[in-house]
């Protein structure tokens, strides 16, 4: 039970693509996965029921490989069964679906900010079909709210499957409040220890990235800050480069175009150009 290679491991990537998909057709039903006949409450519960445990049985089958396959390296040795993996990830899978209300309400939130902040967006209903910026953002959610559960892996996946669809690169692992509307979106990246507050706007090109480790140092441990913070009404524009675990960006801040940040502006800052760490 690996994770195996080659048409192996395109399969898996399939399958955790139509998670992602199954997910989106329970958070936004007729808007992703099919039609939806909401003609009868009774029709369109029986269907989210059927959605509900057809997801659980993907999603715990993904889950258990990937736990099930890192505990093989880790002991050196294949095992055909696991039970110990395999009731983490009922565990991670019954916990996740537990989040799916809130991942809506958190979705409908970004979805709004998206439809305020972008006068050529005729609906919300366009950016939710359209927008690539949306889509990461959505496929993010999913994907922190599962990493967080314990899943390993699999969230990483969900997240590099939005990332070679729409170019915008997110870590499951970063903290991202909500509203939050990235805008084009192509060029986007944001490193895992990132934390972004609410009502942020981020353009295409951005980076939220990590200082360079010097050579000849330590990896750094787990937990450690790499990636900046931004406060709430942060705007960064097209091409800007944020860097730096102890960088923040104050509250209501403007980041010009091609601005490269590698130390702390106070809340209601217009930055352009460069600034940079004191040494």
């Amino acid at each position: 039970m690996s994770l195996g290679r080659g048409s192996t491991t395109s399969l898996i990537r399939h399958e955790v693509a139509s998670i992602v998909e199954q997910c989106r057709a329970l958070l936004f039903p007729g808007y992703a996965g099919g039609d939806v006949d909401r003609g009868a409450p009774s029709a369109l519960r029986d269907v989210i029921r059927a959605r509900v445990i057809e997801l659980r049985l993907a999603l715990h089958r993904q889950v258990y490989r990937a736990l099930h396959h890192k505990r093989q390296q880790v002991l050196g040795r294949s095992d055909l069964e696991c039970l110990d993996c395999a009731s983490k990830a009922e565990t991670i899978t019954d916990r996740f679906l537990g989040h799916l209300p809130e991942l809506r309400r958190l979705v409908t939130l970004d979805l709004q900010a998206a439809y305020e902040g972008d006068p050529a967006a005729s609906g919300v209903d366009e950016i939710l079909l359209c927008y690539p910026g949306t889509y990461a953002i959505c496929v993010y959610r999913m994907a922190h709210a599962l990493l967080r559960e314990g899943a390993i892996v699999i969230p990483r996946m969900m997240t590099e499957l939005a990332h070679r669809r729409t170019g915008v690169d997110i870590h499951p692992g970063a903290e991202i409040d909500a509203p939050f509307f990235i805008d084009h979106g192509t060029g986007v990246v944001i490193g895992e220890t990132t934390r972004i507050g609410a009502w942020v706007r981020l353009y295409q090109g951005v980076t939220l990235g990590a200082l360079t480790v010097p050579q000849g140092e330590t990896r750094p441990t787990p937990g450690h800050r790499r990636h900046p913070t931004l406060e709430d009404h942060v705007v960064i524009y097209a091409n800007a480069t944020i860097l730096g675990g102890d960088t923040v960006i104050g509250k209501g801040s403007v980041i010009g175009g091609n601005a490269f940040v590698t130390s702390s502006v106070p809340a209601g800052s217009r930055i352009s150009g460069s600034v940079r760490a004191q040494r």
